[in-house]
């Protein structure tokens, strides 16, 4: 069991990917995507292995949760900046974590 503390350390926010491409670089098949955090925290690079799931064209516009306190992590010729939050498994795929309806960019999860 953790506190709520321990919780509230992790920085997990809603941001808006603005541009998705292919990784042909990654080990696994990724998409390189840039998402769109607000004025405060700006625009952070990663990459996710979602393709089996997502095409690149239904990614741009999407929100997503991601963590932005973790350390960076270079993954082939780019550095992660944060890590995209998902359900399932390689197998089946992953599903992105995504809010119900549009919130500000950046807003914290609580």
């Amino acid at each position: 069991m953790i506190d709520y503390e321990d919780f509230a350390k992790v920085d997990i926010r809603v941001g808006t990917i603005v541009q998705a491409e292919n990784f042909p670089e990654a080990r696994r098949p990724a998409y390189k995507l840039s998402i769109d955090f607000g004025k405060e925290l700006g625009t952070r690079k990663t990459s996710a292995q979602i393709t089996r799931l997502y095409e690149l064209e239904e990614l741009v516009g999407k929100q997503v949760l991601a963590v932005l306190n973790f350390p960076k992590k270079q993954i082939g010729p780019i550095m992660s900046e944060v890590l995209v939050l998902g359900l399932g498994t390689q197998e089946e795929g992953i599903v992105l974590i995504t809010p119900e309806k549009e919130v500000p960019n950046g807003q914290k999860l609580h």
